[in-house]
């Protein structure tokens, strides 16, 4: 088996911020994801690590402290890092979604719903969006199921408005799933 290079080298900038951080990517499993994928259409950036290194640099400028930066850090390290175990022959959703793969991962270092939910739920905005776009229906059903799993909306969107600002995201999807939580909240 290959060697499996250290985080540092795979996320560019990456310096552990706590005990979690670092035990997270020391994980095998995660460094593995980190060190997966090519440039391709909504990553152009490459691999895992290198999405992830664009993620904290924004965590960075957006000018997240606290608690809130530790939440959206755990997030990013994880989220993405079990796209390679996805088998592409079998259908991209349930137990093979990448996302329902990182989440399981996660489990191990965190109980937290919050941070489980956002990350196995975190493309989940964008699929409905799709959906909507392809058909021209609103799936009402879908969307109300993904909310009342998601116990933190708040730190829900910030991840989501995270992963959806780097370079080859489209920031319609991201708009209208904002839109949605404020006629939500306005009971519209």
């Amino acid at each position: 088996m290959q060697a499996i290079a250290p985080a540092a080298e795979l996320i560019p900038g990456f310096q552990p911020e706590n005990d979690l951080e670092r035990r997270i990517t020391e994980d095998p499993v995660v460094l593995r994801g980190l060190a997966w994928g090519e440039p391709r259409t909504g990553h152009p950036e490459g691999s895992v690590g290198a999405h992830v290194g664009d993620l904290l640099r924004l965590i960075d400028e957006w000018g997240e402290e606290g608690v809130r930066r530790s939440e959206l850090r755990f997030v990013t390290l994880v989220h993405d890092a079990l796209k390679y175990k996805v088998r592409e022959w079998l259908p991209h959703h349930g137990p093979n979604h990448h996302a329902a793969r990182a989440r399981r991962v996660a489990e191990q270092y965190v109980e937290d719903e919050r941070l489980l939910a956002t990350v196995e739920l975190h493309d989940r905005p964008y699929g409905i969006w799709r959906k909507l776009r392809r058909t021209g229906r609103f799936d009402e059903r879908a969307f109300t199921a993904m909310l009342e799993r998601i116990p933190d909306r708040e730190l829900f969107l910030r991840f989501v408005e995270l992963d959806g600002a780097t370079a080859g995201k489209n920031p319609e999807p991201i708009a209208w799933f904002r839109g949605e939580l404020e006629r939500r909240r306005q009971g519209r």
